[in-house]
C-alpha cells in the first residue's frame, strides 16, 4: 500500500559535561553522560516500536541519554544517541527563532508584512493577505489554510527545483488564493504559513532558509548532526529509517515532505542534538541571560497570542512531571515522531525520538520524556 503523501506532516505540535556557553549545551559525548538505554528499552518493548531514543538536560549541561532497538526493521543495526532522526514539526520554533535573530540583526521585522517581503517574488498577491505579518504567522494567525491546496502540493511533491525555487513556487500560489479566516482573527494551525513566513524571511536577506538555519542555529550551537529532509543517504542503513504500520508489521520508508514546506517541518538530527537546542530555550525560558538572544525576544517566542495557547513554534501545556507551566512541542512526518518540552520549574530539557509514529510511538515519547525526567530530580 503506497503511504498517502498528502497527509504526511502532522503535529498535534549524571556526569558532567563541563561548561556550557551562553549558546547551549556542548562537547556531548556519550561516554560523559548517564547511558538511560535500558529505561528507553523497556518503554521500546512494551509499545512495540522499532527504536527509541531521548535525552535530558538542565541549562548547564547534558544529564542523561540512551538509545534503544533497530535503525531498520528487517535489518540489524542497532540505534545510538548519535543517530538522526527526523523532528517534523519542531522545525517551526527553530524557524521562528532564525526570525528573531534576524529581527534582532536588523534584517526583519516582527511586523513585517507579506506585501513587504514578497512583492518582488510576486505582485499577484490576494489583498487579504497583503497586511499579513511575520509574527502572525508564526502564531499561526495569519488566515493560511490548514491544508495546502492539491494542486500546488502535488507540484511541491515533484521536487524539480532547488529548495528555494520549490518554496517560491509553492508560496506564489498560495498567496494567489484568499486566505481561509480573517487574518489576526483566527488560530489555524498551518504547515502553509510557516512555508510563506521563511519565504519572507529569504526575501529579505537573499539567503535560503536552509542556509540561514545552518548559520543562526546549528552552527552557532554545535547541533552537528542537523540536516534537512530523511536522515542518511537512500538505501544504506547509517541512520534510522522512518517507518509506517502495514497491519501488524511495521515497513521502512525512506522519504520526507518537499522542501516547499521546509520551515515548517524538515529537519532532523540527533536527540542529543534536538536537546541542546531545547536547552538554549531553556536558559531563555528561565529569563538567564544568553549571547545568542535578547530576553525580550525569548520572551516573544514562547508567549502566546492573545486568547490561545500556542506561541512561535511553541505550545503552553504542563505534565504531571513539569510541575507546573512548560513549552512543549511534537512533531512528525507521519513516518518518524519527535517530542521536546522545557520546564522553566524543573529546569530541564527533555526529548525524545522515534522512527515510527503510530500511536505507541506518541505515548512512547511522552513515556520516555517523564522516566528521563524523573531519573534526574
Amino acid at each position: 500500500m503506497r503511504h498517502n503523501r498528502r497527509h504526511f506532516i502532522s503535529s498535534i505540535a549524571l556526569a558532567s559535561l563541563g561548561g556550557m556557553s551562553a549558546y547551549g549545551v556542548e562537547n556531548i559525548t556519550t561516554g560523559e553522560v548517564f547511558d538511560a538505554g535500558s529505561n528507553l528499552e523497556k518503554i521500546r518493548e512494551k509499545h512495540e516500536i522499532p527504536a527509541l531514543a531521548g535525552a535530558v538536560a538542565d541549562s548547564s549541561r547534558m544529564l542523561a541519554a540512551g538509545a534503544a532497538g533497530i535503525r531498520c526493521v528487517g535489518k540489524t543495526a542497532k540505534v545510538g544517541v548519535d543517530d538522526q532522526f527526523h523532528f517534523g514539526s519542531l522545525t517551526k520554533s527553530m524557524t521562528a527563532t532564525l526570525a528573531a535573530r534576524l529581527v534582532e540583526q536588523k534584517k526583519a521585522r516582527w511586523n513585517l508584512t507579506v506585501w513587504e517581503a514578497l512583492k518582488r517574488l510576486s505582485g499577484n498577491i490576494h489583498p487579504f493577505y497583503r497586511d499579513v505579518t511575520l509574527e502572525q504567522l508564526l502564531w499561526h494567525r495569519g488566515g493560511a489554510p490548514a491544508q495546502p491546496p492539491a494542486d500546488l502540493w502535488e507540484e511541491a511533491w515533484r521536487k524539480k527545483a532547488a529548495r528555494r525555487q520549490q518554496r517560491t513556487i509553492f508560496v506564489r500560489g498560495l498567496l494567489k488564493i484568499a486566505p481561509t479566516s480573517i487574518p489576526g482573527t483566527q488560530f489555524t494551525y498551518s504547515n502553509q504559513g510557516y512555508a510563506i513566513a521563511g519565504a519572507m524571511l529569504e526575501e529579505t536577506t537573499g539567503l535560503p532558509w536552509e542556509t540561514m538555519l545552518e548559520r543562526e542555529l546549528f552552527e552557532k550551537i554545535k547541533m552537528k548532526t542537523a540536516g534537512f529532509g530523511y536522515p542518511g543517504v537512500s538505501e544504506e542503513n547509517k541512520e534510522p529509517w522512518g517507518h509506517v504500520l502495514d497491519g501488524k508489521n511495521f515497513r521502512p520508508i525512506q522519504e520526507d515532505n518537499p522542501p516547499a514546506i521546509g520551515p515548517a517541518g524538515t529537519v532532523h538530527g540527533s536527540v542529543q542534538d534536538l536537546v541542546r537546542y531545547g536547552a538554549l530555550h531553556l536558559r531563555g525560558e528561565r529569563g538567564l541571560k544568553t549571547d545568542y538572544l535578547e530576553t525580550a525576544s525569548w520572551k516573544k517566542l514562547h508567549t502566546p497570542a492573545s486568547g490561545q495557547i500556542y506561541a512561535m513554534g511553541w505550545e503552553r501545556r504542563e505534565a504531571a512531571w513539569t510541575r507546573g507551566p512548560a513549552i512543549w512541542h511534537n512533531g512528525s512526518n507521519n513516518l518518524f515522531y519527535a517530542v521536546l518540552w522545557v520546564s522553566a520549574t524543573r529546569n530541564l530539557a527533555v526529548g525524545a525520538v522515534a522512527n515510527a509514529a503510530t500511536e505507541d510511538a506518541k505515548q512512547a515519547c511522552e513515556e520516555a520524556a517523564s522516566t528521563l525526567a524523573g531519573m534526574v530530580s
